[in-house]
């Protein structure tokens, strides 16, 4: 009790000269405002960062999706790595796709796309550079194709080469402007496919858009622009997504299967690449990472900045309360108590200037989700955060507060 008691006593000094003095506690709450602030955004930011690597590389290849290909990802590896590769490695092709299916044995379920650039046009308008993904019918079940409106296309339509088409937010936005896209015709290789689809805008994903995609039957792609040099093949394990141990049994048995499809001997090395949405999402999380390591140290200075602030505005405090000081310790108060009173009014200013950080950030954050970013200000960097800044107001009151002790209560009591 007796310590319960003194620490609500020197809060309520703490807090008495807060109010004394409201505008040299703003200030010195401003500076630590600017600190916390910049900590918390710099956490919310680099998770959204990540959050964001994650779910586009889900769109990109599906979550606990997997893709075999002749050459999985051409732009991580050197020059050299890359020839030697499309030299040693055979195109992929139907009968792969078929020998995986009919080996498959529950553990995945495969489907296969084809890219390639093409101008896509509508009446008069043109759009050049989109991404033709030519597809089988089964990616729907394998990939979250997001379709906003519409739908994917069936067996039956990829088994008939259908000319339909399901196309991202880009190309409606150039094509289609003042119109619904679905039920409209665009022309690909000078045939008309009729729009049955429209996917929701998904950004990009490694600097390339996600948003120029036209999806057709594969076998429609064959008799517009002839067969692909070589197939991707995607794969997914029909297990929940957080089965990780039948998502690498499902990719362990396809490496398996295609090495038997290929008459690999032991030891001989494989002759196609599989890429793992881990692999996908390595380029965000690396230029998030890096993003780190610079925020860390700014954060720091942010912060050290911010208490040199407050251990002045403090400093200043004890200065105009010198006399005052020196009467209380006249009348009985310990140098304990004098401290503790100055420890207070500084951890006071230092965490309602947190408290104001995080509501600007709040604010920030709630701004960019109207915005359309998907971040989130949780429960933990709040309490981080302010945690920091009341940390920071002790380590900026302890110099003050030493000094405040050290008084001398003759001298003190002369001063008018």
């Amino acid at each position: 009790m007796p310590l319960l008691r003194a620490g609500v006593d020197a809060f309520s000094q703490g807090l008495a000269s807060v109010r004394t003095h409201p505008m040299r506690a703003a200030l010195a709450g401003l500076a630590i405002a600017a600190a916390v602030a910049t900590m918390a955004t710099v956490v919310v930011v680099l998770d959204g960062a990540s959050r964001f690597a994650r779910a586009s590389a889900a769109r990109a290849f599906g979550s606990n999706t997997f893709v075999i290909a002749k050459v999985a990802a051409p732009g991580q590896i050197s020059r050299r790595e890359l020839e030697a590769k499309l030299e040693r490695n055979p195109d992929i092709r139907r009968p792969d796709l078929r020998f995986l299916e009919r080996h498959a044995g529950g553990r995945a379920r495969y489907g296969a796309t084809a890219n390639r650039r093409v101008e896509v046009s509508a009446g008069a308008r043109r759009f050049d550079g989109a991404s033709l993904v030519a597809a089988t019918a089964s990616l729907s079940s394998i990939r979250d194709l997001a379709i906003e409106r519409g739908r994917f296309f069936s067996r039956e339509e990829a088994g008939q080469a259908a000319q339909v088409a399901v196309i991202g937010a880009t190309i409606a936005d150039e094509l289609f402007p003042a119109v619904d896209p679905v039920g409209q015709t665009l022309r690909i290789g000078g045939r008309g496919f009729r729009v049955i689809g429209l996917q929701q805008r998904q950004g990009t994903l490694a600097g390339a858009s996600l948003d120029r995609n036209v999806w057709i039957p594969l076998r429609a792609s064959e008799r517009v622009f002839g067969p692909a040099a070589t197939l991707q093949i995607l794969a997914r394990s029909p297990a929940p997504d957080d089965d990780l141990d039948a998502v690498v049994g499902a990719e362990g048995h396809a490496r398996v299967s295609m090495r038997a499809r290929r008459q690999l001997r032991p030891g001989e090395p494989d002759n196609f690449d599989i890429l793992t949405p881990e692999a996908a999402r390595t380029f965000s999380l690396r230029l998030a990472e890096r993003v780190g390591l610079a925020a860390g140290p700014i954060s720091l200075m942010a912060l050290l900045a911010a208490v040199v602030v407050v251990t002045n505005t403090i400093l200043v405090s004890v200065t105009q309360r010198t006399r005052e000081i020196g009467v209380r310790r006249a009348i009985g108060a310990t140098r304990a108590q004098v401290m503790a009173e100055v420890l207070a009014e500084s951890v006071i200013i230092a965490v309602l200037g947190g408290a104001a950080g995080i509501a600007l950030v709040f604010a920030l954050v709630s701004l960019a989700n109207a915005l359309g970013l998907a971040l989130e200000l949780d429960a933990g960097t709040v309490a981080r955060s302010l945690a920091a800044a009341g940390l920071s107001g002790l380590a900026a009151g302890w110099y003050p507060a030493r000094r405040a002790t050290q008084v001398d209560v003759v001298e003190a009591l002369r001063i008018e």
